[in-house]
Protein backbone atom coordinates (compact mmCIF):
# COMPACT_ATOMS: atom_id res chain seq x y z
CA UNK A 1 0.00 0.00 0.00
CA UNK A 2 1.76 3.23 -0.68
CA UNK A 3 1.73 6.42 1.28
CA UNK A 4 -1.07 8.24 2.02
CA UNK A 5 -1.06 11.94 0.83
CA UNK A 6 -2.44 15.39 1.75
CA UNK A 7 -4.22 17.86 -0.31
CA UNK A 8 -2.54 21.51 -0.22
CA UNK A 9 -3.49 24.92 -1.23
CA UNK A 10 -2.96 28.75 -0.37
CA UNK A 11 -5.41 31.47 0.29
CA UNK A 12 -4.12 34.89 0.38
CA UNK A 13 -6.31 36.67 3.53
CA UNK A 14 -8.47 39.42 1.86
CA UNK A 15 -9.55 42.36 3.00
CA UNK A 16 -13.42 41.01 3.71
CA UNK A 17 -11.51 38.30 5.68
CA UNK A 18 -10.86 40.32 8.63
CA UNK A 19 -12.24 42.07 11.33
CA UNK A 20 -11.59 46.07 12.27
CA UNK A 21 -8.34 44.75 13.97
CA UNK A 22 -7.40 43.35 10.53
CA UNK A 23 -7.58 39.94 11.92
CA UNK A 24 -9.15 37.05 10.50
CA UNK A 25 -13.06 37.26 11.59
CA UNK A 26 -13.54 33.80 12.74
CA UNK A 27 -16.36 32.64 10.55
CA UNK A 28 -14.77 33.38 7.57
CA UNK A 29 -12.25 30.51 8.22
CA UNK A 30 -15.15 27.95 8.11
CA UNK A 31 -15.85 29.96 4.30
CA UNK A 32 -12.47 29.29 3.92
CA UNK A 33 -12.16 25.10 4.77
CA UNK A 34 -15.35 25.08 2.82
CA UNK A 35 -13.28 26.34 -0.35
CA UNK A 36 -10.78 24.02 0.31
CA UNK A 37 -12.81 21.66 0.11
CA UNK A 38 -14.09 22.30 -2.91
CA UNK A 39 -10.23 22.76 -4.19
CA UNK A 40 -9.84 19.08 -3.44
CA UNK A 41 -12.69 17.99 -5.16
CA UNK A 42 -12.23 19.63 -8.39
CA UNK A 43 -8.18 19.89 -8.51
CA UNK A 44 -7.49 16.23 -6.89
CA UNK A 45 -10.28 14.61 -7.25
CA UNK A 46 -11.72 15.71 -10.83
CA UNK A 47 -15.37 16.45 -9.59
CA UNK A 48 -15.72 20.17 -9.86
CA UNK A 49 -18.68 21.56 -7.68
CA UNK A 50 -20.52 22.91 -10.22
CA UNK A 51 -20.79 19.42 -12.00
CA UNK A 52 -21.38 18.02 -8.76
CA UNK A 53 -24.09 19.98 -7.69
CA UNK A 54 -25.67 21.14 -11.50
CA UNK A 55 -25.86 18.39 -13.58
CA UNK A 56 -25.17 15.00 -10.88
CA UNK A 57 -27.61 16.93 -8.49
CA UNK A 58 -26.05 15.99 -5.27
CA UNK A 59 -23.83 17.79 -3.28
CA UNK A 60 -21.86 17.05 0.04
CA UNK A 61 -22.30 19.39 3.16
CA UNK A 62 -20.98 19.81 6.29
CA UNK A 63 -23.26 17.78 8.84
CA UNK A 64 -20.33 18.43 11.97
CA UNK A 65 -17.37 20.58 12.45
CA UNK A 66 -14.93 21.33 15.02
CA UNK A 67 -12.41 24.08 14.59
CA UNK A 68 -9.93 25.12 16.90
CA UNK A 69 -8.42 28.79 16.84
CA UNK A 70 -5.09 28.45 17.29
CA UNK A 71 -3.63 31.74 16.74
CA UNK A 72 -4.68 35.03 14.86
CA UNK A 73 -4.10 34.97 10.82
CA UNK A 74 -3.93 39.04 9.92
CA UNK A 75 -4.70 41.10 6.38
CA UNK A 76 -2.45 39.94 3.37
CA UNK A 77 -0.63 36.81 5.00
CA UNK A 78 -0.51 33.54 3.36
CA UNK A 79 -2.22 30.99 4.53
CA UNK A 80 -1.33 27.34 3.49
CA UNK A 81 -4.57 24.37 4.03
CA UNK A 82 -3.73 20.99 4.71
CA UNK A 83 -6.07 17.94 4.20
CA UNK A 84 -6.16 14.88 4.54
CA UNK A 85 -9.28 12.01 4.63
CA UNK A 86 -9.77 11.01 8.32
CA UNK A 87 -12.76 8.26 7.50
CA UNK A 88 -13.91 7.33 4.74
CA UNK A 89 -17.48 5.42 4.84
CA UNK A 90 -20.40 4.76 3.16
CA UNK A 91 -22.15 8.08 2.27
CA UNK A 92 -19.81 9.88 4.38
CA UNK A 93 -16.21 11.49 4.67
CA UNK A 94 -14.32 13.00 7.58
CA UNK A 95 -11.85 15.60 6.92
CA UNK A 96 -8.88 16.59 8.82
CA UNK A 97 -7.92 20.33 7.74
CA UNK A 98 -5.38 22.33 9.40
CA UNK A 99 -3.51 26.03 8.13
CA UNK A 100 -0.21 27.13 8.52
CA UNK A 101 1.06 30.48 7.93
CA UNK A 102 4.21 32.08 8.76
CA UNK A 103 5.57 29.08 9.59
CA UNK A 104 2.87 28.56 12.38
CA UNK A 105 -0.45 26.95 12.79
CA UNK A 106 -3.08 28.76 12.72
CA UNK A 107 -6.28 26.62 12.51
CA UNK A 108 -6.84 23.16 13.14
CA UNK A 109 -10.24 21.56 11.94
CA UNK A 110 -12.50 18.55 11.20
CA UNK A 111 -15.20 18.47 8.71
CA UNK A 112 -18.12 15.70 8.67
CA UNK A 113 -19.26 15.69 4.67
CA UNK A 114 -21.88 13.95 3.38
CA UNK A 115 -23.05 12.52 0.02
CA UNK A 116 -26.55 13.86 -0.63
CA UNK A 117 -29.33 13.33 -3.45
CA UNK A 118 -30.13 17.17 -3.95
CA UNK A 119 -33.70 15.88 -4.72
CA UNK A 120 -34.21 14.50 -1.27
CA UNK A 121 -32.25 15.90 0.26
CA UNK A 122 -30.97 12.79 1.12
CA UNK A 123 -27.23 10.88 1.74
CA UNK A 124 -26.72 8.41 -0.77
CA UNK A 125 -23.78 6.16 -1.03
CA UNK A 126 -20.11 7.65 -2.25
CA UNK A 127 -19.84 6.24 -6.08
CA UNK A 128 -17.28 3.87 -6.61
CA UNK A 129 -15.00 5.79 -8.76
CA UNK A 130 -15.02 9.08 -6.09
CA UNK A 131 -14.21 6.82 -3.45
CA UNK A 132 -11.09 5.16 -5.46
CA UNK A 133 -10.00 8.68 -5.90
CA UNK A 134 -10.57 9.66 -2.03
CA UNK A 135 -8.79 6.55 -0.39
CA UNK A 136 -5.05 7.95 -1.25
CA UNK A 137 -6.04 10.90 1.24
CA UNK A 138 -6.87 8.52 4.06
CA UNK A 139 -4.77 8.03 7.03
CA UNK A 140 -4.76 5.54 9.08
Amino acid sequence: MSEPVTFRCTFTVRFGDCDPAAIVFYPRYVEMLNNVVEEWFEKALGLPWGKMHGADHHGMPIVDLHVRFLKPSRLSEKLDFVLSVKALGRSAVTLDIFAEGAGERRLEAQLKIVHSDLNGPKAVPIPPELRERMKPFLHA
